[in-house]
């Protein structure tokens, strides 16, 4: 009988999962590691070699280091519920003129409910992943998600929806550590090559982080469909032609095509007309916004003005402003002006360290 109980531990074959899956199987847990296929090259038309947490070395690295360890591990094909509901949103969001957030969607919608159902089958009471951050249990009975020890690996502004009921199942084992303690950790355990992993940055099933190329590939005729539209200013002045709508992104300054002797920016994106509207980095800025589906984390509510930082990107600093809740949106009005507010994107909201919760810039 182990100490705490049995824990899925969700397993990459990378150094933060699997040295998560170690710390809770040496702190006493009954471990079973499960790796998720969500997704293969071949359907992105990729060319270069597999790399990344889909890749059959990625999963054989995560069986052999749990049976190494004597941890049973599975492997749970949900390829079609990712692509279905991931890919197929990703896709549908740059064709209505917004920047998607995948990996939040992933954790809220996928991630967390089919590690959740194979729990529930394993009978295994709790479930863990390598995400950098803390959570705890409020005397309000709430769960509260605050940032990881180590700033710049933190991964709280991509948990934002995940839901109080499964929060109360969920362990963040490398919350208080910072990632070359983790890494330390691996050689400590004689795992070099694991230590010394590089890690990707890039969307998972978007091949050398070219979402261009994925569009055009996921879409027949995209690019013939959308090419030669209209690039204006805020006045509406045409002053050129670009290569289709949804190969453009708020805030976006390179690759433009057009010059103007001093930098302009992509500020507005009208997909019913295909026009993308171009303009200073002033005209960029604002000074509020809208945010939809909002999942809160420490409060019920956030009915009054309540201080905040509000982080638009994941490695944006944030951004002193006041949130309130309106139904099930949230008006946040910044104390400053912030540039790049990107529909489609999330807005994270933080008191202190701990999350207060997120949703979708409108």
């Amino acid at each position: 009988m182990s100490k705490h109980g049995r824990i899925l531990v969700a397993m990459s074959g990378g150094v933060d999962s699997s040295v998560a899956a170690v710390m809770l199987h040496e702190q006493g847990y009954e471990v079973i590691g499960l790796t998720m296929k969500t997704w293969d090259y071949a359907s992105s038309g990729a060319n270069s070699k597999e790399t990344g947490c889909c890749s059959l070395d990625s999963i054989n690295d995560a069986r052999s280091l749990a049976v190494g360890y004597g941890m049973p591990h599975y492997i749970l094909d949900i390829r079609d519920e990712f692509g279905d509901f991931v890919i197929d949103n990703f896709v549908d969001e740059y064709l209505a003129g917004r920047t998607p957030n995948p990996c939040v969607l992933c954790n809220t919608h996928i991630k967390w409910e089919a590690l959740l159902k194979r729990a529930d089958k394993l009978d295994c009471e709790f479930i863990a992943t390598g995400h950098y951050a803390n959570i705890r249990q409020q005397d309000s009975g709430r769960y509260v998600i605050s940032k990881g020890k180590d700033e710049n690996k933190d991964q709280s502004y991509v948990l934002w929806g995940v839901s109080q009921e499964n929060l109360a199942r969920t362990r963040f084992p490398l919350g208080s550590f910072a990632k070359s303690e983790i890494r330390q950790m691996a050689l400590d355990m004689g795992q070099q090559e694991l230590a010394n992993k590089s890690e990707s940055y890039e969307i998972c099933f978007v091949p050398e982080n070219d979402y261009r190329a994925f569009l055009k590939h996921r879409v027949p005729n995209l690019e013939a469909e959308v090419d030669g539209g209209d690039f204006v200013l805020t006045d509406g002045t045409k002053v050129g032609k670009h290569k289709g709508y949804p190969f453009y992104t708020i805030g976006q300054r390179r690759g433009l095509g057009v010059a103007f002797g001093h930098p302009m920016f992509v500020t507005q994106i009208m997909p019913e007309s295909n026009t993308v509207v171009l303009g200073t980095e002033g005209e960029l800025q604002r000074t509020e916004a809208m945010v939809k589906n909002v999942n809160l984390i420490k409060y019920a509510s956030i009915p009054e003005p309540l201080e905040a930082i509000t982080k638009i990107r994941y490695k944006d600093a944030g951004a002193t402003s006041h949130i309130q809740q309106i139904g099930n949106n949230m008006k946040v009005d910044f104390h400053h002006a912030v540039s790049g507010i990107a529909p489609g994107q999330s807005a994270v909201f933080y008191e202190g360290n701990d999350l207060l919760g997120g949703g979708f810039l409108m």
